[in-house]
């Protein structure tokens, strides 16, 4: 996440860059209906409506929409204004369900477990955290919970490999569990400052993969009463609203701690962070926008709004 090395503002660069689709379809529907004409209760109702259909969702369009009519109610506003109220009330939106991801901060060694579906971008995030962590002179052990799919395990080691971290796996079908178990000992005795723990990409209706999940959390337990002490749920922004169910589930099942939304250069669809944000329990912490290293970063709700609706940097 952020370095030392790296302005805010390049960050945010790469942040307006990667949301570019989204806000190119929310701005110009929005700029085209409210710029120099007085704002009536028939413009916030269609304010609302796009909203909704750039995936903020119903709850949100509608504070949202009320909270930009507050303002500006009868009267007209340029294109610089229009943009300006909406991304203020969408970051008043969001401000509240912004976290931070520390794992450096806490006990030793700190053990993060990472959930999520196939695809999701959960083996690419935990890559890059691992990397940051290195970075920043961190010991860094990673363990290869998935041990359904070869592939992902071959994916997570050549991440392991380019972060320079130590990596433990098992044979494909080897119980994800005791891997856990094991993986936690070493990082104990061999002095890790952070433990990354990747899992299987569990569904819905994979009820046996769930419990094998609850099974890992159990035997992390047996030896920290505190572990996992960070449970990252990783979301792919381009699947939409479908973010909402899988966040129902793994927040249900896995305690999750916080959110990482993936992908958020795919898609002209980033509005959807605002209802996963109101819908869970754990906040939004981390946000990805590219495939670099670089391209995860803290989440700031801010921040965030402003790029979403194409504007610059404070």
């Amino acid at each position: 996440m952020t370095d030392a090395s790296e302005p805010k503002k390049g960050w945010f660069k790469r942040l307006t860059e990667g949301l570019s689709r989204s806000s190119k379809a929310m701005s110009e529907q929005v700029v085209s209906v409210f710029t120099k004409r007085p704002l009536d209760q028939r413009m916030l109702d269609e304010l609302e409506e796009m909203l909704i259909e750039a995936d903020l969702g119903p709850r949100a369009a509608a504070r949202i929409a009320e909270a930009f009519g507050a303002a500006r109610f009868g009267r007209e506003a340029d294109e610089g204004e229009v943009k300006l109220a909406l991304a203020q009330a969408i970051g008043d939106e969001l401000a509240p369900r912004q976290g931070r991801f520390e794992p450096l901060s806490g006990p030793c060694p700190f053990v993060v477990l990472f959930v999520g579906v196939n695809g999701s971008g959960k083996t690419t995030t935990l890559g890059k955290i691992a990397a940051d962590l290195r970075r920043r002179g961190a010991r860094v052990l990673i363990a290869a919970g998935d041990t359904f799919r070869a592939a992902a395990v071959e994916q997570l080691k050549v991440w392991a490999d380019r972060a320079g971290a130590d990596f433990m796996s098992r044979p494909t079908g080897a119980d994800a569990a005791g891997l856990a178990y094991d993986a936690y000992e070493r990082a104990k005795v061999e002095g890790y400052d952070v433990l990354l723990i990747d899992t299987a990409g569990r569904l819905q209706n994979k009820s046996g993969l769930m419990d094998e999940l609850l099974k890992i959390v159990r035997v992390l337990k047996k030896l920290d009463p505190d572990a996992p002490h960070e449970t990252l749920l990783v979301l792919d922004a381009t699947v939409g609203r479908n973010a909402l169910a899988q966040e129902n589930v793994f927040g249900n099942t896995a305690g999750v701690t916080g959110i990482v939304m993936t992908k958020l250069d795919g898609t002209a669809r980033g509005g959807v962070l605002v209802p996963v944000a109101q819908a869970s329990d754990a906040p939004i912490k981390l946000i990805g926008v590219g495939e670099g290293i670089d391209d995860l970063q803290p989440f700031d709700a801010r921040a965030f709004a402003r790029s979403l609706v194409g504007l610059d940097a404070e």
